[in-house]
Parts: structure tokens; sequence; C-alpha cells
């Protein structure tokens, strides 16, 4: 009866596991993968066995904890991160992906020496982030030293090469099968912000740019000698939001200063209707006397209008009580960094893009199609909307042209980020010999591409060999006897 309720893709996820599978799962953003890491928590407390699910987040760790203990049960289900560790023992342990890596090096994690004990299945969420210049390599060390032994269920965005990434798993882990699916449960409308109003960005057909808007393309030749008054006023979007009964929003902001900044300027406007903000009210009296001394005038002012900041540079209590008001329709626009992105439950009804490139240690650069994919993916409630909304933003720097082509990109492919250092291989040596660990470490998915890029070659060198083999085993025949 629980397969008959699941969406295909979903049913096919299910039924590989059943046949004792690893897979990989690439589907949009909302399209409901988490319900795929639920049935394999659910299958293995039947059979009385553990499960580790991962995240690259600590704040989405913190959230799938309190989820699945709804689910599960409290005392089914632990935690264990950087800074936390509850109920370790527990059959379902939910923890970041750094930390299943360290378990696997076998080393001690903050004094916890967890084990792989009676772990029947490890969840690796938010797999996309192998694309993650700083930490991808954890996602590809993870896959590498897993036992054969331990289904992986690899859940990921939408990626180009999925295909590619499962044959590599296959090849270092076992039998792996994808499970792909382009079909979003809630279909997206784009939008582009001027400062004359809010247009659709593409034409009928969602291949090009809207006619009506090329124009907005060819200014940004001249971005630098752009007026900032060009740019849509925040409050000025906000207002449209709600004329149109758009809200409630995730505005993505890509600095955390730049998301305190936005709910100051914006504080004095009221989102909530009178009945929301009675209950806004009494929710605010219930924080305060449970958590006194958090949260500045500013923060309060903001919250008690249905605004609010949501980054890693706020303290946990507040961003989880952010969380529960989003959740429960009191906030109508929460201001966030695009880690919000990620998978952290908060259904909005549209999310809007501040900026369609952000700065980076390699300098200032243009959002990837998988970004603007993930934050994009984020708009549409299931079960409460027919449709979502994407609202790109005109900038200084950017115009309808570069929106269009990020709306129109198909996603990216996932490239090795996988880096040997001398803290990996010290790890690896401390539980493996030295040819085991170089074995390993030639495991890599980018040691897996650049051999099937090369594999033309070596099949021509393969042929050549062969085809000079005869010619060399077969001795020199003189045509003539020489004059004696």
């Amino acid at each position: 009866m629980f397969l008959l309720a699941l969406d295909p893709f979903q049913q096919e996820a299910c039924a590989a596991l059943d046949a004792q599978q690893s897979i990989v799962v690439s589907a949009p953003t909302g399209s409901g993968k988490t319900v795929i890491g639920e049935y394999a928590i659910y299958q293995a407390l039947q059979r009385g066995h553990r499960v580790f699910y991962t995240t690259p987040l600590k704040a989405l760790s913190n959230q799938k904890l309190r989820d699945f203990q709804a689910v599960f049960g409290s005392s089914n289900v632990g935690l264990l991160t950087g800074d936390l560790s509850l109920n370790r023992e527990a059959p379902v342990l939910v923890m970041t992906t750094e930390i299943f890596r360290n378990i696997l090096y076998g080393t001690l994690v903050a004094n916890v020496d967890t084990s792989l004990l009676g772990v029947e299945a490890v969840v690796l969420d938010e797999c996309h982030y192998m694309n993650d210049r700083q930490r991808g390599t954890v996602w590809e060390e993870s896959i590498i030293y897993c036992p054969a032994h331990i289904q992986l269920i690899a859940l990921s965005a939408t990626i180009a090469n999925g295909q590619q990434l499962t044959d590599w798993m296959n090849w270092v882990h076992g039998p792996t099968q994808l499970i792909e699916s382009d079909w979003r449960p809630v279909p997206l409308q784009v939008y582009f912000a001027t400062h004359k109003g809010i247009f659709p960005l593409l034409n009928a057909q969602k291949t090009h740019i809207n006619p009506r808007l090329k124009g907005q393309g060819k200014k940004q030749g001249a971005a630098r000698h752009q007026r900032r008054g060009d740019s849509p006023d925040v409050i000025g979007i906000l207002k449209q939001l709600r004329e149109r009964q758009l809200l409630p929003a995730i505005y993505f902001i890509f600095s955390r200063r730049g998301c305190d900044r936005t709910v100051q300027a914006t504080a004095h406007l009221n989102l909530l209707n009178p009945d929301e903000a009675e209950q806004m009210q009494s929710a605010l009296e219930r924080f305060r006397q449970q958590h006194p001394g958090i949260g500045q005038p500013g923060q309060l002012a903001a919250i008690a209008h249905g605004i609010a900041a949501h980054h890693a540079g706020l303290l946990p209590q507040w961003k989880n009580w952010v969380e529960e008001l989003f959740q429960a329709g009191l906030i109508k626009v929460v201001f966030a960094t695009e880690t919000l992105a990620a998978g952290i439950n908060m259904p909005a009804r549209t999310t809007v893009i501040a900026s369609l490139s952000k700065r980076t240690d390699g300098g200032h650069r243009l959002l990837t199609a998988s970004e603007f994919l993930q934050m994009s993916g984020r708009a549409g409630r299931r079960g409460m909307d027919d449709r979502g909304y994407v609202v790109t933003v005109q900038t200084r720097f950017e115009g309808a042209k570069e929106a269009a082509h990020l709306a129109t990109m198909g996603p990216d492919p996932l490239v090795s980020q996988f880096t040997p250092s001398y803290g990996m291989v010290l790890n690896l040596l401390q539980t493996h010999s030295l040819d085991e660990s170089k074995c390993l470490i030639e495991q890599s998915f980018g040691q897996y591409l650049a051999n099937l890029q090369l594999s033309p070659q070596k099949q021509a060198i393969a042929d050549l060999e062969q085809e000079h083999q005869p010619i060399t085993s077969q001795p020199c025949q003189p045509r003539h006897h020489c004059p004696q």
C-alpha cells in the first residue's frame, strides 16, 4: 500500500532498494526525494538494522532530526554533527557528510567512536554537493570508502551526467541503479522584475526570452553606466508580490550582511492581515518567555510584520523559530542566503533571486545553471499551489538576457573535486596498507571520468599492439642467400 501512494520514480527507487541495489536518484528540487530515504529507514527498522542519514549542512541535519523524530519516534533517531551528539546509538542517525567520512576513516570524531555495526543503508542527501569546489571531495571519499555491503542512496537535484555517476558507483561500490525524473509536482513560472514592474521572463514556449524584454538584454552592454535607479526597489517587489498574492516568498541574497540590512530596510512594511498579526504577537510573547534575551529589537519589529532573515550567522534557536513561523504561514518573506536552497523545509509560493551573480573565492561570476535550478526549485508548495513562481531581478550588472539564459539551460554535470591531501593519506594509512590506500585514491570519480575519456585512445593502442604482435613474433626470413 505504501508503494501505491508513491509517484512512479519513487516506486522505481523503492523497488531497486528491495532488490538490494544502491541507487542514484536525480530529480528536481521539491519532487519528493526524501520519501525514498524514509522508505529505506522504515525497511531497516523493520529488520532491526540501522540507517545513517547524511546532509551537507548542520541546519539541514537539525531539521531532519526533528522531522524523523516526528515520523519514527524520538527514541529511534539520533544526531551527530560537529557541535552536537544526541542519542548516537539510535537506529536512525542523522549526521553531516563530513562526520560520516571521518567515521569511515576509523578516526575518533569529538571522542565519539560510532561504528558501522548494524548499518544497512546510508543516505547521501543533496549528493550534487560533489560539485562544491571546497567540500565536494567529501562525497567522493564517502562513496569510495563505504563498505560494499551497505546500500548507498544518493539523492540529488537534477544533474546532467547521472549515468556516469551511477556507473562509477557501480565500479567502486557495487550494483547501483539510476533513477531519473524531470517531473515537478508544481510547475514553475519565471518572471523578471524591473523598475517598471514584474513581467514573464520567457516566451509562451519557455524556450527563449520574452520578446518584450529583449531591450533589457541590450542595456547590459553598458551595464557599468546604468543608473542605480534602473534596478527595482525591494519594497516595490514585495508590494507587487502581495498584490498578486504570490507570498510567502524566499528572497535569496548572497551575503549575511545583505540579508540583515534588507530586513532593517523593510521592517516597517506590514505583510500580515489582522488575524495573522494577532497570532504573531502570541508567538512573540511565547518566544520571549522561553528565550529571554534572544532577538534584537530590529529583528523582533520585523518579524512582527512577517519579515525575517535566515542564514548561518543567526542563533540556532532563532533560526528554528523562523522556520516554524514560515511553515505556519506567519512569516511572509524570509531573506536568506543560498544555503536555504539545500533542502531545508521552508515551503514558499515564490522565490526571488536578487542577483544572477555572486562573489566567490575565485572572483565575481554568474550563477551556474545548477545553482539557479536549486534556488528556483524552492518555489511552489506541493498540495497547496498549482504553480510556483520565480522572480529574477534586474541589477546594474545583469539583465533579462542573463536571466533567460539561466532559465533555459539544462543542469550542470557533476565534476570531480577529489584532491588527495596529506591528511587524507595519513587517515587512510591508519586503517589500510600503503597499496590499499593507493588503490582507494585511484578510484576517484575524476579518475573514472579520465579513464572514460581516454578509452578510445587506449583501445586504439591495444588494436595497434595486437596488429603488431604477429609481425614481431615471426623470425625474419632473408630473401636471398648471401654469396659465398
